[in-house]
């Protein structure tokens, strides 16, 4: 039926809308032009003069909607299967990504540092009330009888992508025997790419007296949106004129990010790599970061309805029948229409705010190459009220103890976030890559999949250059002496 099929594609759209997450690295005076996106100070820190990613990619998603079974990544594709939980309770799903495209950091000095680059960001969550769902319901009025006890229905979703362009800035403040102070500000320009949000709310019904099962509905309240520049899209033109055009009806928005590191040092610790990286030692590191400060913003598509006052007489069987020979989002308003008293078209702009939030990260030295991070993550976002829309971070607490150098790293990253999921991920840091997970349930369970994520970063560094030593010079002024007889 078509509401199976409406309820199947809320799910994907949920799951397949999953910032900049890549925490093995968070704290380390290693990560360079990745740990940008999570304190702009952290850049002036790194012991190379310039580095460069060249790709990165990041992505994160948590839902109890459905399971993916019978798959890991050490399994083969074709034996996944997936099934939408029949549990009695309200769902959920949270997802973000970040694509890196060529960000590159320079030093001018010790002292002074700047980032810049081009991001692919975004985020969806949707929520809803408690509902019971099995995949054997043929009607509305069947999914009615398993959840008399779940009225009103309710359900919300907002989801917003956009392509970055930022610039960072950060440079010493003061440095002395026993501390370092650092701070950075990233500024990023944006346009929308795709936003939207909806819905559903007061959704009550009433069973009809008769002689077979049958419901009218009482209530219900509906609001969809979405940008206009998917209302460019035409299949008559090219991809890349689609492209173009999608992007350049895109709407502009813009972002700041703050950020401090207070180094601690103490005498007696040694670099494990050479005396050079001495200077970017420490015992402590506290940073403190407000991020994604600002909002980006998307015209209303003409399709985008918001409908209320429900007909008298409206019952389950309605909707089935309305919905069930749909074609097209102007199809589905056009059926939509024929239920509601009141059928409205907004116009103008909205805005959706980035998940702004509040990162306290500190990082402790071992001994040698260990380090351990512990990282708290608060949204901000939901302080704007549910008047608003917002992102939000899926990050809450981690702690990721690690081996690093230079070209070298091995990370155990544990998180427990917003969804009070626990996690325990693992990366990988071998010359330019870095690769990592965010739960090893993806390798060690076949029931993970569609929590958790991972991560994938290409970055280039310069490398050592080799000082040759007086010892080492004499030696081969040797080889050009004449022989003494």
């Amino acid at each position: 039926m078509r509401y199976h099929l409406l309820l199947v594609l809320c799910c994907i759209i949920s799951i397949t809308g999953t910032g900049q997450n890549y925490h093995a690295v968070n704290g380390s005076s290693y990560a360079g032009s990745l740990g940008t996106g999570n304190n702009p100070a952290s850049i002036v820190n790194t012991p190379w003069p310039w580095d460069i990613t060249l790709f990165g990619i990041q992505a994160k998603a948590v839902t109890n909607i459905l399971t993916v079974r019978n798959y890991s990544l050490l399994t083969s594709p074709a034996e996944a299967r997936y099934q939408i939980s029949n549990k009695n309770e309200a769902r959920y799903a949270n997802t973000n990504y970040n694509i890196n495209l060529l960000n590159a950091r320079y030093a001018f000095n010790r002292n002074n540092a700047v980032a810049a680059g081009i991001n692919i960001r975004g985020y969806t969550r949707a929520r809803s009330s408690r509902f019971a769902y099995v995949d054997t319901l043929h009607n509305l009025d069947q999914f009615l009888i398993q959840n008399q006890e779940n009225i009103p229905l309710s359900a919300d979703v907002i989801s917003s992508h956009w392509i970055e362009v930022y610039g960072s800035y950060a440079r010493t403040i003061w440095d002395n025997d026993q501390s370092r102070l650092n701070a950075g500000i990233t500024v990023r320009i944006s346009r929308g790419l795709a936003g939207g949000y909806g819905n559903l709310r007061n959704g009550s019904f009433e069973l009809i007296p008769g002689p077979e099962t049958k419901y009218g509905v009482k209530s219900l309240d509906a609001f969809y949106a979405y940008s206009s520049n998917f209302d460019k899209w035409d299949n008559d033109l090219s991809q890349s004129t689609n492209i173009r055009n999608f992007i350049t009806n895109a709407r502009a928005g813009i972002a700041i990010d703050l950020g401090v590191e207070w180094l601690l040092k103490e005498g007696g610790i040694r670099s494990f790599n050479d005396a050079d990286d001495e200077y970017w030692d420490y015992t402590w590191k506290i940073g403190a970061s407000v991020l994604d400060i600002g909002y980006n913003q998307y015209k209303y598509s003409s399709n985008s309805r918001l409908f209320s006052g429900l007909k008298q007489g409206v019952e389950a069987t309605d909707f089935d029948q309305k919905f069930g020979t749909v074609n097209g989002i102007r199809g589905f308003n056009d059926s939509a229409a024929t239920l509601f008293n009141s059928v409205r078209v907004p116009n103008g702009l909205f805005n959706v705010i980035d998940p702004m939030r509040a990162v306290l990260n500190v990082d402790r030295f071992i001994t040698q190459a260990f380090y351990v991070n512990a990282e708290l993550s608060l949204n901000l976002s939901p302080l704007a009220g549910d008047q608003r829309l917002y992102a939000k971070e899926l990050n809450f607490i981690t702690v990721t103890p690690r081996w690093e150098t230079r070209k070298f790293g091995f990370y155990l990253p544990a998180q427990f976030n917003n969804e009070k999921k626990f996690w325990v991920g693992a990366a990988v840091k071998a010359g330019p890559v870095l690769l990592g997970l965010h739960n090893l349930g993806y390798i060690f369970s076949k029931k993970s999949l569609q929590n958790g994520g991972g991560y994938l970063a290409i970055v280039i560094r310069p490398g050592k250059k080799k000082e040759v030593t007086r010892e080492k010079k004499d030696r081969r002024m040797q080889q050009y002496q004449c022989p003494v007889f």
